[in-house]
């Protein structure tokens, strides 16, 4: 049996604000709004929609996004523009700092609503089975 996850909502203040906070951080498409949603597709076919809810019910969740360099590149560009604290780690304690897990790199930044994003360049584990291949 075959199963992917096709797509998840993410609850925000405002759902257009955060969708196109982290479109144009990944450098991503914010498509049309379908109902109470402002989705935007990833390339493996995940959808992400946005959902406005009082501030006070959203939980925060942590969300991790495997970007290739170039992406990362331009994302901690447009992230240092925009004046966006970045970390080198999950708890908030190596600000303005990217970390070098697995063999490549990464970072973690909070969006509108308090969420925790990540984004990395290598799998967790990646440098596992690159050491176990030589």
């Amino acid at each position: 049996m075959s199963v992917e996850l096709n797509h998840t909502i993410i609850h925000s203040r405002s759902n257009r604000e955060s969708a196109e906070f982290l479109a144009h951080l990944l450098d991503l498409e914010v498509g049309a709004e379908a109902g109470p949603f402002i989705p935007i597709s990833l390339s493996n076919g995940v959808t992400l929609d946005f959902a406005a809810i009082p501030a006070e019910s959203i939980t925060p969740q942590h969300y991790a996004f495997l970007i290739g360099d170039a992406g990362f590149d331009l994302a901690l560009r447009r992230i240092q523009e925009a004046g966006i604290t970045y970390y080198a780690d999950p708890h908030l304690e190596q600000p303005g700092e990217i970390n070098h897990h697995h063999g490549g790199r990464g970072l973690y930044f909070m969006d509108p609503a308090g969420h925790g994003m990540e984004i990395i360049t290598r799998p967790y584990g990646s440098d596992e089975v690159t050491s176990a291949a030589s």
